[in-house]
């Protein structure tokens, strides 16, 4: 680890300190320290494998307002998750295993931050932060709730309705089925959602799949007919199947109206 800071590192943390900055971009150290466009690159290198600031993506550093002792930094996940996409022009939604836990479906507590956005797709690490970014067209982001989070950083979540959707619809990449329909019988039966907005939520944000199984869900939650008839109408007539529980093999009961095997253990 780097302890000792160098003419340069100081007069850099100083720049920023002074100016109130928390991102800096290659070029913007060139005139007022007095270096060139290498010796820039050296010392932003050096300082980012340091740990004392972070690369966001080429070209762009996140950096501590006031270095901590021992001189290890990493920003807050929120922060550079922030800063990387609105860099790119994109929007962005935490989801998934984060929201699971957030809205307290699941205790577990995600080790990377998964979030929906409409610009970069893949892994991504800013210094020891871990993210899963899933790309998706721009229709499908929406139903958000704003938080404030450390250092007033606002970030955009998933809602608690549309988590629950997604728990249904992306269920082979968050491994949440079949605990997804557990959650939403819970939810339902503390009124902290309404069968109607998850059936308005289902319509919009869901695939097919998801509407058959939230919908004989729903079925089986007793809820008002005209609900059930709302998620109908949007499936074609078919004869094709799918599993409640997908993994597990396709035996069982058959649920004509919404083409589901419910393939529960027993």
């Amino acid at each position: 680890m780097k302890t000792r800071l160098g003419r340069y590192e100081r007069q850099l943390l100083a720049y920023t300190q002074m100016r109130d900055k928390t991102t800096l971009r290659t070029n913007e150290l060139i005139a007022p320290l007095r270096i060139s466009p290498k010796q820039e690159r050296e010392l932003l290198s050096r300082l980012a494998r340091a740990g004392m600031i972070a690369r966001v993506s080429r070209g762009l550093y996140l950096v501590p307002q006031r270095l901590p002792l021992g001189g290890k930094w990493s920003p807050h996940e929120h922060l550079a998750l922030d800063t990387l996409i609105k860099d790119r022009g994109g929007r962005y939604q935490i989801c998934g295993p984060n929201a699971f836990n957030r809205y307290g479906f699941d205790e577990q507590i995600p080790n990377r931050t998964y979030a929906y956005n409409n610009r970069i797709s893949g892994e991504r690490s800013i210094g020891p932060i871990q993210f899963s970014l899933i790309k998706v067209a721009d229709d499908r982001l929406g139903c958000t709730e704003a938080v404030t989070m450390g250092e007033d950083i606002k970030v955009e979540y998933s809602s608690r309705v549309r988590t629950l959707v997604d728990a249904v619809y992306d269920w082979s990449r968050f491994r949440s089925l079949p605990q997804a329909y557990e959650w939403v019988r819970r939810e339902l039966a503390a009124q902290r959602i309404s069968a109607s907005a998850l059936a308005h939520t289902t319509l919009r944000y869901g695939d097919k799949g998801t509407i058959r199984r939230i919908g004989m869900l729903l079925e089986q939650e007793g809820v008002h007919p005209s609900i059930l008839r709302k998620l109908a109408r949007a499936l074609k007539p078919s004869t094709s199947l799918i599993p409640w529980i997908p993994g597990f093999p396709k035996r069982g009961k058959i649920n004509r109206r919404w083409g589901v095997v419910i393939n529960e253990k027993t």
